[in-house]
C-alpha cells in the first residue's frame, strides 16, 4: 500500500484552488482522459507586474493528482511569472512532504500544466516538431519528454522513468527504447535484465496467483484512493470484479479495469480478461 504523508491526505480531501478563474488570462491544459490524468490550470495575472493574482485548477486524477494540483497553486500565487517556471516537480513534491516513487508524474503533471499556461499567456504556442518520436505509446509520452524529465531528475532506471512519465507501464513494448535513451543520456552500460519468461500455470496456481494479486496489489492501491473491489469469480480466464467505494461509478472504472487486466496478463496468461459486475 502506498504511504501517503498528512500534507497529501489534507490536500486530496481538503483541496485548495479547486475550479476555474472567472475570466483567466493564462489557460493550461495537460494529459488526457485517455491516459488517466488530466489537468486545466488558469491564472489570473497583474499585466502590469507578471504577478500572478491567483490559481485554480480542475483535474480527473488520483489523490495525489489533486493534492499536486493544489499544492501547486498554492506554490505560485503571489509570484511572478518568472518566478512560478523556477517551481519545479520536486519543489511540489517537497511542498507535500514527499509523494510515492510510482506518483510522481502526477508533480511532473502540474510542472507541465504550468509551463503550458505562462505559454499561453505570452501567446507562444507550443513548438510542434513534425515527426516527433512517440516513445509510449500507450500513454502518448514522446522522446523528448522522457530525456527532459530524466535529466531534471537524474532518472537512471525504466522504473524510475516510469513512475515520473508513465512511460513503460502500460503494454511494455517501449521499454527498450527507454533503456537506449538512457544509456545515451548516462552513458549506462548495463541495466537491470528482462524479467524471465513465465512458466505455464495450472488452473489451481492461476487462480491463486490472480487472487494474490488481487489482495495484495490491487485492493491497496484501491483503498488507499477511497475505492476497494471484491473478486465474485474465477471462469477460466474470465476474472469478474466488482467495483466497491469510491470506485463505484467513477469516470475512470474503464481505466482501472484495463489496467487490473494487463497486471494480471503480466503474471499469469495473456488470454486473462477482467470484467466488472
Amino acid at each position: 500500500m502506498w504511504e501517503y504523508t498528512d500534507k497529501v491526505k489534507e490536500l486530496f480531501l481538503k483541496p485548495k484552488n479547486v475550479g476555474e478563474v472567472e475570466n483567466p488570462d493564462a489557460v493550461g491544459e495537460v494529459g488526457s482522459l485517455i491516459c488517466g490524468d488530466a489537468l486545466k490550470l488558469t491564472l489570473k495575472v497583474d499585466k502590469k507586474t507578471n504577478r500572478i493574482l491567483d490559481a485554480r485548477f480542475q483535474t480527473f486524477g488520483c489523490a495525489s493528482a489533486i493534492a499536486s494540483s493544489s499544492a501547486l497553486t498554492e506554490l505560485i500565487k503571489g509570484k511572478t511569472l518568472e518566478e512560478a517556471l523556477q517551481v519545479s516537480n520536486q519543489d511540489i513534491a517537497k511542498y507535500l512532504g514527499g509523494l510515492p516513487d510510482e506518483k510522481m508524474h502526477c508533480s511532473v503533471m502540474g510542472q507541465e500544466a504550468l509551463e503550458d499556461a505562462i505559454r499561453n499567456y505570452k501567446g507562444v504556442k507550443k513548438v510542434e516538431r513534425p515527426g516527433e518520436n512517440v516513445v509510449c505509446k500507450c500513454f502518448d509520452v514522446t522522446e523528448e519528454k522522457i530525456r527532459k524529465v530524466a535529466i531534471e531528475n537524474h532518472l537512471t532506471t525504466v522504473d524510475e522513468v516510469t513512475h515520473f512519465t508513465k512511460a513503460g507501464g502500460g503494454c511494455g513494448t517501449c521499454i527498450p527504447d527507454i533503456e537506449k535513451i538512457l544509456k545515451e543520456l548516462w552513458s549506462i552500460k548495463e541495466l537491470k535484465e528482462k524479467p524471465p519468461e513465465r512458466k505455464k500455470l495450472t488452473n489451481i496456481q492461476k487462480m491463486a496467483l490472480i487472487q494474490d494479486v488481487l489482495e495484495k496489489e490491487i485492493r491497496p492501491r484501491l483503498q488507499a484512493d477511497g475505492g476497494d473491489l471484491d473478486l465474485i469469480d474465477i471462469d477460466g480466464n474470465r476474472v469478474i470484479v466488482g467495483l466497491r467505494g469510491m470506485c463505484i461509478d467513477c469516470p475512470m472504472g474503464n481505466m482501472t479495469i484495463n489496467g487490473i487486466e494487463n497486471r494480471l496478463r503480466e503474471v499469469t496468461a495473456d488470454e486473462i480478461k477482467v470484467v466488472a459486475e
